[in-house]
């Protein structure tokens, strides 16, 4: 009898300056990214298979199976994330009781790019996470379809509709996570504006340091930046602390977490 391969959805800890010694779970695991958005400064390169519906992609039984060798990892969070936009999964809900049920007692996060956030389906999944971390990364139309190029008839409003409306039954943390480059380095302003609409518990400022097409912005960039968000909780990629982890795998974790490169100074 041939042995079956599982698909590696469990990666990591990574060092992550958001959430410590986080160990990933990747609800979609396709060979190549698969993804609502075709984000110009994606680390994973371009999306292989745009998608913006919800499928199964991987079942329970089968994280089940692969939770087994990190139930002695040193850990501070639980993160779905991976090769590309966990809300893709339809039964993401599911997994995530899969974890605690297997992993109990650590906060499960999530980074979702939000693009099916208005969705009550995705939000009734969300609802069951400590942490929910939504990507905005433009405060007009113009720019969101510039910068992360979505896949589909989704609109920059729908998706800060389902922000907001999410806030208001969401009783965990929510942060919101900004990604800036030359092309939205000048509307930090009105980013800062549109995340008080939000009410987050807090704003993660970021700039591409892993390899992309795109240059991140430098040390005193993001400083400027960060001073417009003056009476919002934030966290800055250059500033934070990055812990020290050893991945149970490092091939799983590569996959979906290229090396950082050099840090950009001034």
């Amino acid at each position: 009898m041939t042995k079956t391969t599982l698909p590696s959805m469990v990666y990591g800890p990574v060092p992550s300056w958001r959430l410590g010694r986080s160990l990933g779970i990747d609800p979609v695991s396709t060979q190549s990214k698969t993804c609502s958005f075709d984000c110009v400064y994606c680390q994973l390169g371009r999306t292989a298979y745009p998608l913006a519906e919800r499928r199964l992609f991987v079942t329970a039984e089968m994280l089940r199976q692969q939770l087994t060798a990190a139930k002695e990892a040193s850990i501070d969070t639980i993160t779905f994330s991976g090769v590309g936009e966990p809300t893709l999964a339809a039964n993401l809900g599911e997994l995530v009781e899969v974890v605690r049920a297997e992993l109990g007692g650590h906060p499960v996060a999530i980074l979702t790019n939000a693009s099916l956030i208005w969705r009550e389906d995705v939000q009734r999944d969300l609802m069951r996470f400590d942490i929910v971390v939504a990507k905005v990364d433009a405060p007009t139309e113009e720019l969101f379809h510039a910068i992360n190029r979505p896949i589909g008839q989704v609109e920059l409003a729908q998706i800060l509709d389902g922000i907001r409306h999410f806030r208001q039954g969401f009783t965990g943390k929510l942060a919101l996570q900004m990604m800036f480059i030359e092309a939205n380095q000048n509307q930090a302003r009105q980013m800062a504006a549109l995340a008080r609409t939000c009410r987050p518990d807090e704003v993660q400022l970021n700039t591409p340091l892993r390899p992309c097409p795109v240059r991140p912005l430098s040390v005193s960039e993001m400083a400027a930046i960060e001073a417009e968000f003056a009476g919002l909780s934030t966290i800055n990629v250059y500033t934070a602390e990055r812990p020290q982890v050893v991945p149970l795998d490092m091939q799983a974790t590569r996959r979906r977490r290229p090396r950082e490169a050099r840090t950009i100074q001034d």
